[in-house]
């Protein structure tokens, strides 16, 4: 290996330090996410711990499979650009849409409005969590519109082959899980090796004025 190859994986590649004070910051958003779905569905939600790694992109599915298990599950994307860019995948699992639809207060909905609501919560998570450690480090973000990446799919199949462009990304998850219902999702945050190189300087200069 080079020493320009070195230089660039350990300039990608977070410091204990940095994961820390990541996960501490993904934490803060995390629970303002759970509040507002709590406040939403009037019902109580679990939140994990952040996990953070640096995994492979093209690893990325079957670490998922092994987040969720076998069955297959419905997944949502959606890109954040500006400071910060990268792409964040919301992976349901353990219930259908129409359930979601229930939670949501809808009687009788039909398959396109199901997915619709998964959007609509997708962007929910995902302006919660983001929001909140975009705004915490003191850089401006922001976010395209979700969309639907996969439907009942396997979580080895979520990501094709030919949208592998970034040989590593930061990965973040967070899993949700509501007490009283089966249903629960995962928040994945992608960001190519360029990205986690200035989150790194961004949680440096977080950590200073600690």
């Amino acid at each position: 290996m080079s020493e320009e190859t070195e230089s660039v994986g350990t300039n990608t590649t977070l410091s204990d330090d940095q994961r820390d004070a990541l996960q501490e910051i993904a934490n803060i958003g995390m629970g303002q996410a759970g509040s507002s779905i709590a406040r939403i569905w009037g019902e109580f939600v679990r939140l994990s711990i952040p996990r953070i790694a640096n995994v492979e992109r093209q690893d990325i599915p079957a670490v998922l499979q092994q987040l969720v298990g076998e069955k297959n599950i419905l997944a949502v994307r959606q890109a954040f650009h500006g400071q910060l860019r990268g792409e964040v995948i919301i992976v349901f699992s353990g219930g259908p849409p129409s359930e979601l639809a229930e939670l949501m207060g809808y009687d009788d909905t039909d398959r396109i409005e199901e997915l619709e609501l998964l959007l609509d919560v997708s962007n929910i998570l995902v302006g919660a969590c983001l929001g909140g450690v975009a705004s915490t480090l003191g850089v401006d973000i922001g976010f395209s519109a979700p969309s639907i990446m996969g439907i009942d799919i396997s979580p080895r199949d979520l990501i094709p082959a030919d949208e592998i462009l970034h040989s590593r990304a930061l990965f973040i998850e967070v899993c949700f899980t509501l007490e009283q219902r089966s249903f629960a999702c995962h928040l994945v945050v992608m960001m190519p090796a360029g990205e986690i190189a200035r989150l790194g300087k961004e949680l440096d200069r977080f950590l200073e004025t600690l």
